[in-house]
């Protein structure tokens, strides 16, 4: 990993920062040319893109209940007992998040409440390709059912080791939530099927859904950005990435192997280092060889570690170290440093924030209880990660007695007034005059 020294520096360092930048709008001219095949073709569209550019064509879009139900009896007993675990410590996270529902008094017979409602119908995006992700149906899956929504669809990518079904890991976790509606497709046209749907009513149609939610590639971010409005979104999500802070009490074998595990997952994924350390710097610039060549995908580490977008970055303390944490707004954020609960405490932005050395990144990934769809590109520093409150939209419910309406009456009238809305005002000002407007 190469080295930056920003303890001489005075001024903003946000432009010296590494960074994963992905170029989302280059692939909307791609991605819009499949949204246009899906919405004139549906179905059969969406089957022939699939064969294009993942080169296998399942029998049928949605994935038959028996294909699942066999998924499911053949799944490793521990992977199995782990995908419960995991469920279990989300479920039991997130049900803490479910809001109650308020009732505001401003005055006698003068009420505002605050109701909390589900979305229709979500699609949930659970990535292919380069790795499995079951962990990723637990983690859009049990916020979604918490918050009440009705109606789950998941999208995968086909495998041609599968017979062009999704991976029968990721069949076999959503069947353990219940899940019974999944369908065999990835990338750009995935989340174009979930926009428009089939069209036509039956037991193996699929509706257009309200909301969409899931990492994946540039092509599915890209989609995402262009049908948004259509339906909601929950983030375009960006490369992964993970930033630790932590001084000369870190473990540099720790340190070294947190960085290697989210290099892990792209040649495109960030690693940052930041520490006032030069000792830990060059341990843990020593160990990342070390620990990489022991690793299944060392060549893809390595390109992401020795990439533009990962560093060590050294500071003059934790004072400016802080100082660019805040400003990265890391997906990931370690605070490997003495007294990392306090430290942790002054993290303004980060999508996740793990503290200590005893609470890795991967925890997260899996089994922490925590949400792993979690903002990117520095998107923390104004979004959060996926909760019971993706799903769930908040509606106000104004009631006001007539004798509630004119203590406030006057108000209404001066204010619509200032704005030389009148008939704002005249909307009140007929209900006092009684019926009639007389």
């Amino acid at each position: 990993m190469k080295m930056l020294d920003l303890r001489e520096h005075k001024g903003d360092p946000r432009s010296l920062i590494p960074r994963a930048e992905v170029d989302v709008a280059s692939a909307e001219a791609v991605a819009q040319a499949i949204i246009d095949e899906v919405r004139q073709g549906g179905e059969s569209a969406v089957l022939d893109i699939g064969e294009r550019i993942d080169r296998v064509r399942p029998l049928e879009l949605r994935v038959p209940a028996r294909v699942m139900d066999d998924a499911l009896a053949s799944l490793d007993p521990e992977v199995r007992a782990s995908l419960t675990e995991a469920i279990r410590r989300v479920r039991q996270t997130h049900s803490d998040q479910i809001p109650a529902p308020h009732i505001t008094e401003l005055a006698p017979g003068a009420t505002v409440a605050q109701r909390w409602v589900p979305v229709d119908r979500v699609g949930l995006y659970v990535p292919g390709g380069r790795a499995v992700y079951p962990s990723s149906v637990v983690m859009n899956v049990v916020p979604a059912q918490l918050a009440g929504v009705q109606s789950i669809a998941i999208a995968s990518p086909p495998q041609p080791d599968f017979d062009g079904w999704p991976h029968p890991t990721i069949l076999a976790a959503a069947r353990l939530l219940g899940i019974n509606e999944v369908y065999a497709t990835g990338g750009a046209q995935a989340i174009a099927w979930f926009a428009f749907g089939s069209g036509e009513p039956g037991e193996q149609s699929c509706a257009p859904v309200s909301l969409v939610t899931g990492p994946g590639n540039i092509y599915v971010t890209a989609a995402k950005r262009l049908l948004r409005g259509r339906m909601g979104i929950d983030s375009e999500a960006g490369p992964t990435e993970i930033m630790v802070l932590a001084d000369d009490s870190a473990d540099p074998v720790h340190v070294a192997a947190d960085l290697i595990s989210q290099a892990e997952h792209d040649v495109v994924a960030a690693s940052v280092l930041v520490t006032d350390s030069e000792a830990l710097a060059a341990a843990v610039q020593r160990e990342l060889p070390r620990l990489t060549t022991a690793t299944k995908h060392s060549e893809r580490i390595t390109e992401a570690l020795t990439g533009t977008q990962s560093a060590i970055v050294l500071v003059r303390d934790l004072d400016q170290g802080m100082e660019i944490v805040n400003i990265y707004g890391a997906e990931h954020l370690e605070i490997q440093t003495r007294d990392a609960g306090v430290v942790a405490s002054r993290v303004r932005n980060a999508g996740a924030v793990f503290v200590g050395p005893w609470s890795p990144v991967s925890l997260g990934d899996y089994c922490a209880g925590s949400n792993h769809v979690l903002p990117t590109g520095g998107c923390a520093c104004f979004s959060s990660g996926l909760s019971v409150y993706s799903f769930l939209r908040s509606i106000q419910v104004i009631d006001y007695s007539e004798q509630a309406l004119a203590d406030v009456a006057q108000d209404v009238e001066v204010l619509s007034a200032a704005e030389d809305l009148p008939a704002h005002g005249q909307a009140v000002t007929v209900r006092r005059r009684g019926r009639g407007g007389q």
